[in-house]
C-alpha cells in the first residue's frame, strides 16, 4: 500500500525542474509515490520528467495536453493518488533529504484530518523561516477554532498547500480539491474550506520544505490578467462562509482578509500592465459593493488610516457593467 502521495505540479520550470527531482529522490522510500503533472509546459521540463519517471523512484508521470494552471493540475495528482497521506510541493521548489519520512511520522502519532508546518522561503540567496500562525504546537485542535480573530494573522492565512501534509478522507470527502481553472489564490477557499469542514488538525515545528521566491515565471511576479483570479477566489471565501452555521462570527474575518488583499494589490497597481490595473479597480470596486455592507463597514473601522482611505475611496469608484468578476 502507498502511504504518502506528493503531488507535484510542474510548468516550464525547466532551470529548476532537476534541483526538485533531486530532492524528491533524497525523500523517497517503497511506500512513497510521486505524481509529477506536467501542466503542457513548452521548454525541456516533458523531457526532464520522462527521465525522473524512469529514474526517480514511485514517479508517476502524468502530462496535460492543455495548460490548466496550478489548480487544476493539483486536482490530476489528487485523482491519480493512492496514498494513504496527500501532500504537494510546487516544481521550482525543493526538499530537505528525508523530510517526508519526519512529516509521515508526526502524522501518524498525531492522526488528525491535516497537519500544518512551518518552510524555509528563499529569495535568491537569502533565508528565511516562516512559521504557522498558530502558537500551539503537537496538539490536536478543531480547525474552526484557528480561523478568528478577525485582526490578526491566523492558520487560514498561512494557505500554503505544501506546508502540510493531508489524511486521504478529506479527498474521499471532496474537502481536497481546487477550484478548478483559479489561476492565482487557488488556496485561500481550499484552506479556509478546510479550516470550516475538517474535524481536526494539528501544527508542528517541522522544516524541510524550501519555498522558491522571485522565480521570474510565477505569477506573483507577473503583473497580467491571471493575477484577478484572487477575486474569484475571495469571492467564494465569502459565499461558502456565509453559508455557513457561524456565518455571523466568521464573515467578519473573511471580509477583512479580502479587503487586505484588494489594498494590497492596489498598493503595487504599478507593477501591472495599465489595462489590467484599469481592470483591478473596476472589478475591486465591485467586489467592495458585493460585500454584506455592515461587515465590510466594521472591517475598514478597524483597518490602518492608509488602507482605509484606500478602500473607501475605491468603494465609491462608479462600477461599470463589464467588472463582474
Amino acid at each position: 500500500m502507498v502511504k504518502l502521495s506528493v503531488i507535484v505540479p510542474f510548468y516550464n520550470v525547466q532551470q529548476y525542474a532537476p534541483d526538485t527531482l533531486k530532492s524528491l529522490r533524497a525523500n523517497a522510500r517503497d511506500d512513497f509515490e510521486f505524481v509529477l503533472v506536467d501542466d503542457c509546459s513548452r521548454d525541456e521540463t516533458p523531457d526532464i520528467l520522462a527521465r525522473a519517471e524512469r529514474e526517480l523512484p514511485g514517479a508517476v508521470h502524468v502530462r496535460h495536453e492543455r495548460n490548466g494552471g496550478l489548480a487544476t493540475a493539483r486536482n490530476t495528482g489528487i485523482d491519480r493518488a493512492r496514498g494513504e497521506y496527500l501532500t504537494f510541493l510546487d516544481g521550482d521548489d525543493w526538499l530537505a533529504p528525508g523530510y517526508y519520512e519526519r512529516l509521515v511520522a508526526a502524522m501518524d502519532e498525531l492522526g488528525c484530518d491535516f497537519l500544518r508546518t512551518d518552510h524555509v522561503q528563499c529569495t535568491g540567496r537569502a533565508r528565511s523561516i516562516h512559521r504557522v500562525p498558530h502558537g500551539r504546537r503537537g496538539v490536536v485542535l478543531d480547525p474552526r477554532e484557528a480561523i478568528l480573530p478577525a485582526d490578526r494573522s491566523t492558520s487560514v492565512d498561512y494557505a500554503y498547500a505544501w506546508a502540510g501534509i493531508y489524511h486521504r478522507r478529506l479527498a474521499d470527502k471532496g474537502l481536497l480539491h481546487f477550484t478548478d481553472g483559479l489561476r492565482t489564490a487557488e488556496d485561500r477557499p481550499w484552506i479556509w474550506k478546510l479550516h470550516r469542514e475538517a474535524d481536526s488538525f494539528a501544527v508542528v515545528g517541522l522544516l524541510g520544505v524550501y519555498y522558491r521566491r522571485g522565480v521570474a515565471s510565477s505569477l506573483t511576479q507577473i503583473g497580467d490578467v491571471r493575477q484577478l483570479d484572487f477575486i474569484r477566489a475571495f469571492d467564494q471565501v465569502l459565499a461558502e462562509t456565509a453559508q455557513d452555521r457561524q456565518a455571523a462570527v466568521l464573515l467578519p474575518k473573511a471580509v477583512r482578509t479580502y479587503c487586505a488583499i484588494i489594498s494590497h494589490h492596489l498598493g503595487s497597481i504599478e507593477r501591472f500592465e495599465p489595462a489590467v490595473a484599469r481592470k483591478l479597480k473596476s472589478m475591486s470596486a465591485a467586489a467592495l459593493r458585493r460585500m454584506p455592507q455592515d461587515v465590510l463597514d466594521e472591517a475598514l473601522d478597524s483597518m490602518d488610516v492608509q488602507r482605509a482611505t484606500r478602500l473607501r475611496r475605491l468603494r465609491r469608484r462608479p462600477v461599470g457593467a463589464g467588472a463582474a468578476a
